[in-house]
């Protein structure tokens, strides 16, 4: 297996794509709105990757965050709230809040189980600054560290129920941030007391199945090295200081922050400890460049992928799914009501 999660070119697998997965196995793969044009079409696209990797558990990725960040849209799927109006319905009954947050991501995360997608690159556990960057902004459950920890349980208990897998990001906290990492590297300044504070919600939910690193660099743990090629942010920080131990992916190779050749990248952040490469774009010389430099996937990355891949399960019938999901919708919208 390929320590690699590859994107796709379109709506249905070229000839090329079908070869090289036969040929290289890749641990998984990333859908975007390229990829996506009606439920029948994404059905019959996940289908088709499963039977050639022959793997129903297999690892198929999405970013179905809700709000801005969202693959699946209308009119085909219904959107979905930004995570901020939960922190703002907590605020007012953490109670309430919190079972809203279950009820909505358990609903959200039933359009991907009828997709066949296993995997959603969800919740946002970083903590917004003031003065930093809006990348993050309303994807975030709000910027108190306790409650974005909460709510980022609440949504992976969702997810769970489902049998969705999520994807605690960025590691180890893009909220300060004063630049998008799609379009240059941040650098980060601040000191390790107050970036204690960003890393709270991550130590929290290290229980998580999966995470994906942040491209950014951060003065008080290495001044040369972003978190997804820094072996000192993942050994200490990441794997030590947050205690996360599940299966650590990078975040896109192609965005801007990260600066050389996509294979030498993806060799240079499995070397400073991440478990797998996410390549997004779907370039068949990139893919075939991974697949050169990059080794067998180690037993301790394929046995995190293992551990991980038990939250999901077999989907239950159509008209099942879309039962529960309208209950759930049902549930959430008369909690924020009586809020």
């Amino acid at each position: 297996m390929l320590p690699a999660i590859f994107g796709l070119s379109g709506l249905i697998l070229t000839p090329e794509e079908e070869h090289l997965i036969r040929r290289v196995d890749p641990l998984g793969f990333i859908l975007f709105a390229r990829n996506i044009e009606s439920p029948r079409q994404v059905k019959l696209l996940t289908n088709s990757l499963k039977s050639l990797t022959g793997r129903e558990d297999l690892p198929i990725l999405i970013d179905q965050e809700g709000g801005r960040v969202a693959r699946l849209v209308p009119p085909h799927w219904q959107a979905w709230p930004p995570a901020l109006d939960f922190a703002h319905a907590y605020a007012k009954c953490p109670e309430r809040g919190r079972a809203a947050v279950v009820c909505n991501y358990q609903a959200l995360a039933l359009d991907l189980v009828a997709l066949g997608i296993s995997v959603n690159c969800a919740p946002v556990l970083d903590v917004p600054a003031v003065g930093a960057h809006d990348i993050i902004g309303n994807r975030a459950f709000g910027a108190e560290p306790e409650v974005v920890a909460e709510l980022g349980a609440a949504l992976l208990e969702g997810f769970a129920n489902a049998g969705i897998v999520g994807v605690i990001k960025h590691i180890p906290g893009h909220g300060r941030a004063l630049a998008d990492s799609h379009e240059a590297l941040p650098k980060v300044t601040a000191s390790i007391d107050a970036l204690n504070r960003d890393i709270a919600p991550f130590k929290a939910l290290s229980y998580a199945p999966m995470a994906m690193t942040a491209h950014i660099v951060y003065d008080a743990w290495d001044e040369q090295q972003c978190a997804t090629l820094s072996k000192r942010v993942i050994d200490e920080v990441i794997r030590g200081q947050i205690g996360f131990d599940g299966l650590l992916m990078t975040d896109d190779l192609d965005m801007k922050a990260l600066n050389g050749p996509i294979p030498l990248l993806g060799r240079q952040s499995l070397e400073a400890g991440c478990d797998v490469v996410l390549n997004c774009w779907g370039r068949m010389s990139d893919m075939r460049g991974l697949a050169e430099q990059l080794p067998e996937a180690p037993p301790a990355c394929q046995k995190r992928l293992s551990d991980a891949m038990m939250i999901w399960r077999s989907p239950p019938p159509a008209t099942e799914i879309a039962e529960q999901q309208a209950d759930l919708v049902a549930q959430r919208d008369q909690l924020m009501q009586s809020i």
